[in-house]
């Protein structure tokens, strides 16, 4: 059996996993390649830039539109929820920092079942890196129409796809610093226009009547607020603030830096939107608000009002924005999935082969390879694939719940009580309504993609390491059934509720029922996965002896 990586001696000590197929001489031999070089500085504009995508362009009119000037107070609970999760990540990760670290937690909490399901899902979620490079050529189709034809890319636009998936990637492809200064100068520009944006925009009409004009601050009820966080949009808005957690193995400090750097990377992304949520609801005129703030139908918001106000050329720039802010987040997405193949391949779901870090950049190129053939992939013209593509970043919302469940499995036990008491079932309880918020419409399809990943991580392992014994499976289903489980009740509230399902449980009667499941689902896998650590760490004793 495989020694974990607390009986290497490398990193702080961390719980043993009943399997860890990586052989430990060849996982200590590739992490003693990475390069520990960021700092906190690097790690808030690597959170930062990955939160504020081109969703900003849009967020405040869909916001406004579902429940008018209260969208404002919306956005700070989108923070503070966010934050919530982000606690368990960076306590983890802090914990045992790790390359890819996300990916590793459920392995060491819950065992292989759980482990395979998550990078089964990681793997598929390469594809919402795919749908930020096809939403940067088909913003650059204002200067070049061929690019983008029928409701999908051209021929040329794909070429165009494909050339620009190959500069993110060599851009990656250099070494962590490299990525940090590219990183920095895509930080300064996404910032810059937003914030210009909210200045002149204020400064050039500001109507604050508007905030009590046409209904009231809640003209739709203090519960559209709530609807704010799902039907707007405003919890994938802040999403994205794992990506520091990921690059914890390349900390300089991670028990020092990784927490601020999360926490203050959704803090300023939060007040960047509640300043455009306010640009927007107090310069928005009157004439398009005859219908009520539900009416507002622009396609371009921010253009269209810096138009409406003479500001020619910071519609030009909003455009011009429109390009990069996309193409950034393939740049963050890139370089953050890498690590994460890369840890897949430690927990044996990938050929060995990906395990390899480039001594001279301390980069896992490989890992990054296979990623850009993956999103080159994605890109193809097959049909109605591009339309799949844009549900695939719902996948890695099921990280968040999974690493609540391993905050709460891997605590050693002893540690006197405190917060990380109760965060870890308060963020596994929002990781549920997150991934229960994204509507029907996205969870028909990848909820049942996530669950195929149960029979294929026994099919990829059986393929390099023979199919578990029957004890041994038996085992691992006992361990990790609650994942499935949890799954499938999602599968069916999401049918059966108000979020885009049938409407039998309406709200806020669903939202109750799925609390009280995942509440149920996180007992059993706490439980599930705490026997799940002590049968590994008695076995690891037992071999030594």
């Amino acid at each position: 059996m495989a020694r974990t990586p607390s009986q290497q001696g490398s990193g702080p000590r961390q719980p043993s996993a009943r399997t860890v197929p990586a052989a430990p001489d060849a996982v200590l031999r590739e992490e003693g390649k990475l390069r520990r070089h960021l700092g906190f500085a690097a790690l808030t504009a690597v959170g930062f830039s990955d939160i504020v995508g081109s969703g900003w362009l849009f967020g405040a009119m869909y916001a406004a539109q579902t429940a008018g000037p209260l969208s404002v107070l919306s956005w700070l609970a989108a923070g503070a929820l966010a934050m919530l999760v982000a606690l368990v990540l960076v306590d983890l990760a802090a914990r045992m920092p790790e390359a890819g670290g996300t990916v590793r937690w459920p392995l060491y909490a819950n065992g292989p079942l759980v482990a395979g399901v998550i990078g089964w899902a990681v793997l598929l979620s390469v594809g919402a890196a795919a749908a930020e490079v096809t939403a940067t050529v088909q913003y650059l189709t204002r200067w070049f129409p061929g690019l983008h034809t029928d409701g999908r890319l051209s021929l040329s636009g794909v070429a165009v796809a494909l050339v620009l998936t190959g500069v993110f990637a060599a851009l990656n492809w250099f070494g962590v610093r490299l990525f940090t200064r590219v990183n920095y100068a895509l930080t300064v520009v996404k910032t810059a226009v937003p914030v210009l944006t909210v200045v002149l925009l204020l400064a050039s009409g500001c109507h604050p009547h508007r905030l009590t004009d046409h209904g009231g601050f809640a003209p739709y009820g203090w519960s559209a607020g709530l609807a704010a966080l799902s039907a707007g949009g405003l919890v994938y808005a802040v999403n994205g603030f794992q990506s520091p957690v990921d690059l914890a193995g390349e900390a300089r400090d991670p028990r020092r830096h990784l927490r601020p750097a999360v926490l203050t990377a959704i803090a300023l992304a939060v007040l960047l939107y509640v300043g455009l949520q306010l640009a927007f609801l107090l310069t928005v005129p009157d004439s398009a608000l005859v219908d009520g703030w539900r009416g507002i139908d622009f396609t371009s918001p921010f253009g269209q009002l810096a138009l409406l106000v003479n500001l020619h050329w910071l519609a030009l720039l909003l455009y011009a924005d429109a390009v990069v802010s996309p193409g950034g987040a393939t740049f963050i997405g890139l370089g953050i999935s890498a690590r994460r193949t890369y840890a897949l391949a430690k927990n044996g779901l990938l050929p060995r082969w990906f395990l390899g870090v480039h001594t001279g950049s301390g980069i896992p190129r490989r890992a990054l390879a296979l990623n850009a053939s993956v999103m080159a992939v994605y890109l193809l013209p097959f049909g109605t694939w591009q339309d799949v593509v844009g549900t695939l970043g719902n996948l890695f919302l099921l990280v968040y719940a999974t690493s609540a469940v391993a905050a709460a499995t891997l605590r050693p036990t002893g540690e006197p009580g405190g917060a990380m008491r109760w965060i870890p079932p308060l963020s596994f309880l929002v990781a549920t309504l997150f991934v229960y918020w994204s509507t029907w419409h996205r969870l028909h399809l990848t909820l049942p993609l996530a669950l195929a990943g149960v029979p294929l991580s026994w099919l990829l392992r059986s393929g390099r390491h023979g199919f578990p014994a029957r004890r041994e499976l038996l085992r691992e289903l006992r361990d990790g059934a609650w994942l499935p489980v949890w799954l499938t009740g999602l599968l069916c509230c999401s049918a059966l509720g108000s979020s885009g399902g049938l409407g039998l449980l309406r709200a806020p009667c669903d939202t109750l029922a799925v609390l009280l499941f995942a509440a149920a689902v996180f007992a059993w896998a706490v439980r599930s996965g705490r026997r799940h650590v002590a049968e590994a760490r008695h076995g690891v004793a037992h071999q030594g002896g």
